[in-house]
């Protein structure tokens, strides 16, 4: 579907369920990051299928709005980019590399595969971090300022953006997380860095594409499903069931295959295509 389709912003609002006045000021950006990260829920199960999904607006309005069902990161990013301009913000997209899971050598190894968003509020000084489609506990619910070294706290997560020194010419900065009662303790975690060259639509066609059917991408391997259920994080990762609680409160347990599609319809929210309910992960 061609991206000449006109962005539908009265079925993304009523998809996210925000009501508020439409104007493009922080509060706003703010609710609506909000609304959008509890009313569409995250899942790779196209890639589990082994198709790259679209990224063109009218496709990503009829998958992720107009039906049950949710995206990855991509998908997210771009639908909520388009909302935001139409309600009067100004984006740009940013390529990221992943930091969750590795140490400082293996993260310089990764390629920047994830998309976040630099907004710019009218009459504000400095842009906003936006990113509703990082599938990880403690990832943004609320967007946050780009300020170096200061702690925001956003739907009760705690965030903090930090510049790092690198050979490049451009500050790279890292989004961190603080953790609590995690197996390693309590205290902040990277989540990804990024610089402020702005990226292109094309430059995630070819993400998008990697990410979706490259043999090695950990999005075709095992099944991805998440969503907030309240304050819980709620995590279906092939067949474990993760559910997550703010004070770091872990409870798993392994789900039958038959299970599976009951969760995807009652817990996720999400319908799938029979085609798609089978893990892949052997």
């Amino acid at each position: 579907m061609s991206d000449t389709v006109e962005f539908d912003l009265d079925a993304y609002l009523g998809r996210i369920g925000w009501e508020g006045e439409r104007v493009a000021d922080v509060a706003t950006l703010r609710a609506v990051h909000l609304a959008h990260s509890r009313g569409i829920p995250y899942e790779n199960l196209d890639a589990m299928n082994r198709t790259a999904p679209s990224l063109a607006i009218g496709d990503l309005l009829d998958k992720l709005v107009r039906s049950r069902r949710g995206g990855y990161c991509y998908e997210h990013n771009i639908l909520f980019l388009h909302a935001l301009e139409a309600l009067g913000f100004g984006v740009t997209r940013l390529a990221a590399r992943v930091m969750v899971g590795a140490d400082g050598s293996e993260s310089s190894g990764r390629p920047r595969t994830h998309m976040t968003l630099l907004v710019e509020v009218p009459g504000e000084t400095r842009p906003y971090l936006a990113d509703v489609g990082f599938a990880a506990i403690g990832a943004l619910l609320e967007p946050v300022p780009l300020v170096a070294g200061v702690e925001f706290e956003g739907a009760g997560r705690r965030h903090r953006l930090v510049r790092v020194t690198h050979p490049g010419p451009l500050d790279l900065w890292v989004l961190e997380t603080y953790v609590p009662g995690s197996a390693w303790g309590d205290g902040w975690r990277r989540q990804y860095n990024f610089t402020l060259d702005p990226a292109e639509r094309p430059d995630f066609e070819v993400a998008n594409w990697y990410v979706a059917m490259h043999p090695r991408s950990p999005f075709v391997q095992r099944r991805f499903v998440q969503r907030l259920r309240g304050d819980q994080h709620v995590l279906l990762l092939g067949q474990e069931l993760t559910v997550t609680s703010p004070d770091g409160t872990v409870s798993k347990r392994e789900v039958s295959e038959e299970e599976v599609a009951r969760l995807l319809d009652e817990e996720f929210g999400i319908d799938v295509p029979q085609s798609h309910q089978k893990d892949h992960a052997g």
